[in-house]
């Protein structure tokens, strides 16, 4: 499989002790939270869970995209008879913002009095809101939010499904090394390479990795670009990085940012010989879409594909097809499949705990054992102390025609990377 796996799985696990205790940032809410407790929802006829992402805003079609693949999981639980008897609720919550993921993700183990909470896609949006719900002592359940120290903090009650920031980053040096280089014909150590990221704290942790990575294996960094995900011109970065001889851009970016850059590129008529791209902006549809054909033969690292060889992710068909029926299309990213499969992950393990207490929850979530494959995703799942699931990683994929199409590892690829003569 993915030959950086087993490095990741003892990374996945380091972060917590380093940090432990985290950075509680809320406690003003101290008082009010501590007493919310799990057995609150003893006597409800429904199952509450939060679903809480951005509905609004300029991360709404991820977060759009993620809470389908959540909510085709809780029916396909109810029509099973829910989970633990109980049929779910799920309570959306719409965060646009930090201030508004933790005023939103309060409202929920507060007043709705929530059992789990699931979210978030966006990695800042992720990590406000779980130091509401740790203090609660309410399980949160990330789906897609990826930024290190979601899980990196010492919480006993924050779970990720996906891959963490830094071996997303491992991922786009995989692809330079593997793919990109090989195929154009040179050693990667001989290419100019230029990191461009949002400087948020996804970006921040991606491009952090990314640099380490390149410091250790000697590659010629010409240039570190940072810039706000909410800029409106990027002809600046662009100046730069055709001053600088950049050969092979590695973009970390949302979807507007990701339009802009790759329009800007084509303004200044400047084409590096590669882009390899992470984050959101680099795998919806509707970025292709906007651009025309632009993502053509760029590359990406990022959630495996859901075009790929369902032979490593059993499962997926069914999926798309139930997909395609509750909501007359298929998904714009992975992001819906991602949250689909660690939904039911995740529903396993509330059905298999002694009870719905937060201790005997968080021994259920630490024993779900699945390997390598065993899923729609091509993921398995098992959880390390600090909640982070050590059986995700990325998978390299391309665009080409018009289609994200994923070319690495060879057991989940459909296509051939392709190269531009």
């Amino acid at each position: 499989m993915y030959e950086a796996e087993h490095d990741c799985r003892a990374r996945c696990r380091s972060g917590a002790a380093g940090r432990k205790g985290g950075q509680l940032g809320i406690l003003a809410l101290a008082a009010g939270l501590a007493l919310v407790g799990m057995g609150a929802q003893a006597g409800a006829q429904t199952m509450k869970i939060g679903a809480l992402f951005p509905f609004s805003g300029s991360f709404a079609a991820f977060g759009q995209d993620c809470y389908r693949g959540l909510e085709l999981a809780v029916e396909e639980r109810n029509a099973r008879g829910g989970v633990r008897g109980t049929q779910i609720e799920l309570v959306k919550a719409d965060a646009t913002d930090t201030s508004q993921a933790v005023s939103e993700a309060r409202r929920l183990v507060t007043v709705v009095k929530a059992q789990a909470v699931f979210g978030t896609y966006a990695s800042s949006l992720s990590y406000a809101a779980t130091q509401v719900t740790e203090l609660a002592g309410v399980p949160y359940f990330e789906l897609t939010g990826t930024a290190d120290d979601i899980t990196g903090r010492g919480y006993k009650y924050v779970y990720r499904y996906s891959p963490n920031a830094s071996y997303v980053a491992d991922g786009t040096m995989v692809a330079l090394e593997k793919i990109v280089a090989p195929g154009l014909g040179t050693d990667p150590k001989d290419m100019k390479i230029a990191f461009v990221h949002e400087d948020g704290i996804y970006g921040a942790t991606v491009v952090k990795r990314q640099q380490a990575i390149a410091k250790e294996k000697g590659y010629q960094v010409v240039s570190v670009l940072p810039y706000s995900a909410k800029s409106v011109d990027m002809s600046a970065i662009v100046l730069k990085l055709k001053a600088a001889g950049a050969e092979v851009i590695m973009p970390t970016s949302y979807e507007s940012d990701t339009i802009l850059l790759m329009r800007q590129l084509a303004a200044a008529k400047y084409a590096p010989k590669a882009i390899i791209g992470t984050g959101g902006g680099w795998s919806l549809e509707t970025t292709a879409k906007a651009l025309g054909g632009r993502l053509d033969g760029t590359f990406s690292a990022d959630f495996p594909s859901t075009a790929m060889n369902e032979a490593g992710a059993p499962g997926l068909k069914g999926f798309l097809e139930r997909y395609q029926a509750r909501y007359g299309s298929l998904p714009s990213s992975s992001y819906g499949l991602v949250a689909y499969v660690g939904a039911h992950q995740s529903f396993d393990a509330l059905e298999q705990a002694k009870s719905m207490d937060k201790d005997d929850i968080r021994e259920a979530v630490l024993a779900l054992d699945v390997p390598v494959g065993g899923t729609a995703v091509g993921w398995g799942v098992r959880f390390g102390q600090d909640g982070q699931n050590t059986r995700a990683f990325p998978a390299v994929l391309q665009w080409q025609n018009g289609k994200r199409l994923t070319v690495y590892p060879k057991d989940a690829a459909i296509a051939e990377p392709v190269f531009a003569k």
